[in-house]
């Protein structure tokens, strides 16, 4: 937030600790993320999260050789009966409705790349679905192995698509995978 108030100081302040702030990326995932210049944008932008009008992929390492090569994760998300501080795959009634499509790019010594695209937006819904289905994100020592060699969570947010408050023109951001998890792909290669 510090960042973003130095480049534009008059960020609308609908939430204090994060103005202009409309979606957020979990701790240690990179990528690109979109913030409201003014009240109208945030509100609309929110809007567009809500309808699930935007369009956000991630390129994930899981630990593991996934198969099928293209899949759809739908399980109902909410907070762990036995571990407050974290999310759950839980019963129907218990939680909500979370969807998740995944599709491979390649496999690896150990590990796959994923990209993969949520159709909801819960709580550490990737990370989670995942996890459940026997694939935990590399890096994961929450929802994967609190062992895991690697440097930190491999969960990138690499492209993200919605219309613009200001025209209705629909645009299209990407982020190229930084240089460390580059490395991470070099190494296992």
């Amino acid at each position: 937030v510090n960042a973003i108030l130095n480049h534009v100081p008059n960020l609308p302040e609908s939430d204090l600790l994060r103005p202009g702030i409309v979606h957020r990326l979990d701790k240690d995932a990179s990528g690109v993320m979109v913030v409201a210049k003014n009240s109208r944008a945030q509100l609309d932008l929110i809007g567009q999260f809500k309808t699930r009008s935007v369009a956000k992929a991630y390129q994930v390492l899981v630990k593991g050789q996934l198969t099928p090569d293209n899949g759809v994760i739908e399980a109902p998300i909410g907070r762990d009966p036995r571990n407050r501080k974290r999310m759950a795959v839980v019963a129907e009634g218990k939680g909500r409705e979370a969807r998740t499509h995944y599709h491979v790019i390649r496999h690896l010594t150990g590990y796959t790349l994923i990209e993969v695209r949520p159709e909801t937006g819960r709580t550490h819904q990737i990370r989670v679905h995942l996890s459940t289905i026997g694939y935990p994100v590399a890096g994961d020592r929450v929802y994967g192995s609190r062992t895991d060699p690697l440097p930190r969570l491999f969960l990138h947010a690499c492209r993200l698509g919605f219309k613009l408050p200001s025209t209705g023109e629909y645009v299209e951001f990407t982020s190229n995978l930084p240089p460390e998890l580059e490395r991470v792909l070099e190494d296992i290669g």
